[in-house]
């Protein structure tokens, strides 16, 4: 229950971050997802269903904030609970090569589904110049980030649940 509480304020103030200094940080024509990074963390280390509301409503946040058709945020942060999911159950012993495997599967397909929207929406983006300014360096941000994310996300559900392992 407290996890599903602490998602507003938490995925709010991730927002407002994102919106107001991590799209200040652009590498290339890339920048980091700050809600990816926390949906991928969080879904690896808490508990399914809260992970999964955590996507729907952070998907609703950031489209709210973004350009980009509603459900294209909403689909990519379920692919990455999704994924999420799935690494955790097998690849459990080593959470930041999960974490990393995670960031790396939803920042291409996020962005690559971005892509096609985009160009079934009448805004033709030529494949290699997306891929070579925008995906990749986006994916590389993201990778950055990944790791002091993770430690606070690992520490903010150790805190709101303290029973959980943590590894």
């Amino acid at each position: 229950m407290i996890r599903n509480l602490i998602a507003f304020p938490l995925l709010s103030l991730v927002v407002i971050v994102q919106s107001s200094i991590i799209s200040q940080m652009a590498l290339l024509a890339g920048y980091a997802d700050l809600m990816l990074i926390i949906l991928a963390a969080w879904a690896l280390k808490a508990d399914s269903s809260s992970a999964w509301l955590w996507a729907i409503i952070g998907g609703f946040m950031v489209s709210f904030v973004s350009g980009m058709p509603w459900f294209v945020d909403i689909a990519g942060y379920l692919f990455v609970v999704l994924i999420a999911q799935i690494l955790r159950q097998r690849v459990w012993q080593a959470p930041l090569l999960a974490m990393f495997s995670v960031i790396f599967m939803g920042t291409l397909v996020m962005n690559l589904f971005a892509l096609l929207i985009l160009n079934l929406l009448g805004t033709p983006l030529p494949f290699g110049d997306s891929l070579g300014l925008i995906i990749l360096p986006s994916m590389l941000l993201n990778l950055l980030f990944s790791i002091p994310v993770y430690a606070v996300v690992r520490d903010t559900a150790q805190w709101v649940s303290p029973t959980q392992e943590v590894e």
